[in-house]
């Protein structure tokens, strides 16, 4: 008998501290998921880790004109009925899941409805084999992101040199002076620098870009627009986006 009760004590304290270890976690968990998409001091969140308030969606390759300033030369009501499209794009295949932005590889590309001029962007991103994606800045292409691996098939395009290059410039900026690319799974970190029309890039704190001038993919004998909004490109596979932060410089 008093082994019995004895042994029923030891069970007790056991499913107890297991309780606690349960709830420390938790606690642990909440804790570091309260700082998903919250903003350093001096950015703001232009995801805010809930909806897709901010951003309309945008493809300036497929309108007439294949440019920014074919888009704002439309009339009003065709730009209207143009951003009504394109939003029933986005729903079908842009959501939010668990904090974090999620695109199914389809679709029109997720963009600010604010423009912006000089700036720091810090985003982190995570994709999956197969896919091809970027980051536009003022609504030009674009900081790559690429599969890197051999099977990806993109090496005869220098997807082997890494992600984080200018990859529609002709010349400097086009290449990443490193590969910083993480595994398939893990997250990637951007730290993204543009004054006037100079870019810098960071890929997972290490130099990709350092200050070079970005060409205007559409109009491609004039500088670049100064002022555009950012768009988070999709191209081919799935790819998540969090923490997407900009600090107006």
């Amino acid at each position: 008998m008093d082994t019995k009760i004895s042994f029923q004590k030891r069970l007790c304290s056991f499913l107890v501290l297991a309780l606690v270890g349960t709830s420390v976690l938790s606690a642990g968990e909440k804790k570091a998921d309260s700082k998903l998409n919250q903003p350093p001091e001096g950015f703001i969140a232009l995801f805010n880790g809930k909806d897709l308030s901010g951003w309309i969606g945008m493809n300036y390759h497929k309108v007439k004109g294949r440019s920014p300033l074919a888009v704002k030369k439309m009339s009003e009501a065709e730009r209207k009925e143009l951003l009504k499209k394109n939003w029933e794009d986005v729903l079908e295949h842009w959501s939010v899941e668990d904090g974090e932005l999620v695109n199914d590889g389809k679709g029109v590309y997720l963009t600010t409805a604010e423009d912006f001029g000089d700036f720091e962007l810090l985003l982190d991103y995570k994709t999956v084999a197969k896919a091809d994606s970027g980051i536009y800045l003022r609504g030009v292409p674009q900081v790559q992101i690429w599969d890197t691996t051999k099977e990806g098939g993109k090496w005869d395009r220098k997807a082997n040199l890494g992600s984080g290059g200018l990859f529609n410039n002709k010349g400097e900026g086009k290449y990443p002076l490193v590969h910083a690319d993480k595994p398939f799974g893990e997250w990637n970190h951007f730290r993204i620098i543009m004054k006037g029309d100079k870019v810098t890039v960071y890929m997972n704190d290490k130099l990709v870009v350092d200050n070079k001038k970005m060409d205007n993919y559409y109009e491609k004998d004039q500088p670049i627009y100064e002022t555009g909004p950012i768009q988070l490109q999709t191209h081919g596979g799935e790819i998540r986006f969090k923490n997407v932060f900009l600090k107006k410089l």
